[in-house]
């Protein structure tokens, strides 16, 4: 309960200031490149990775990557880069 009424003040400092929100509320940021890249940012690790399966998990759930050939090109702190031939992303929470 406390925690969705921080988020709700950092909602409103976010549209007051003009700020991303992502990076305010600390949330993922996904961009695709067609169905052959997807770069996410905000990341908290690696939580599975095999060549058809990539499961990422985030501040609030697990992004999951569902393809083939499915690679990391990049893992940083702050992002990861995927490249493959991307099917699916799904969200949990």
């Amino acid at each position: 309960m406390k925690e969705a009424k921080i988020d709700r003040v950092k909602t409103n400092i976010s549209n007051v200031l003009e700020i991303p929100k992502d990076i305010l509320l600390d949330l993922p940021k996904i961009t695709f490149i067609g169905n052959l890249q997807v770069n996410i940012e905000n990341h908290k690790g690696i939580i599975e990775y095999s060549n058809e399966t990539i499961r990422v998990k985030m501040k609030d759930g697990i992004i999951k990557v569902l393809g083939m050939d499915l690679i990391i090109k990049t893992i940083i702190s702050e992002e990861i880069i995927i490249s493959g031939k991307i099917a699916s992303i799904d969200f949990y929470k």
